[in-house]
């Protein structure tokens, strides 16, 4: 039984960010225009921190700076990571709207499982796996022929 519910687990998590991940797209398309842009990003990174910090509270403590002086690099990488998925969140559901997000999703398998993970960490890749990656490039020409075709 335990075993059959291990594979819930990756379900479950994918959800709750999809779900975050929806929120997120809702906000940036629903929210007023600007001047500026990062507005409407820096508010909700103020919101994602206070929310960071608290849940911090429940889980294991870290000496902070010994953390910080561990994975500096990472940190950094990380970050600029975060500020360029903001920015070209912004920039497609401002612009394109949110059904251009099956572009960013298809992308991000290309760029997140097959470069990092297959490529620079190594990862266990199969048969299934590499099909999966085709029907990903599948949804793009098929993106593609909706946009072209379905106006």
């Amino acid at each position: 039984m335990k075993s059959n519910l291990s594979v819930l687990y990756p379900i479950l998590f994918a959800l709750v960010a999809a779900i975050g991940n929806a929120l997120f797209a809702f906000g940036q398309k629903k929210s007023s225009p600007s001047e500026n842009p990062f507005l409407f990003l820096i508010f909700l990174l103020v919101v994602c921190l206070g929310l960071l910090v608290f849940s911090s509270l429940f889980v294991g403590k870290e000496n902070l700076t010994e953390y910080f002086s561990k994975n500096t690099t990472e940190i950094i990488v990380g970050g600029v990571g975060l500020y360029l998925t903001f920015l070209g969140f912004y920039f497609l559901f401002t612009r394109y709207g949110t059904t251009y997000y099956i572009l960013y999703a298809v992308l991000s398998i290309l760029t997140t499982s097959i470069f990092l993970g297959v490529i620079l960490f190594r990862e266990h890749f199969n048969f299934y796996h590499m099909l999966s990656v085709g029907c990903a490039l599948g949804a793009i020409v098929t993106f593609h022929l909706g946009q072209t075709f379905g106006k």
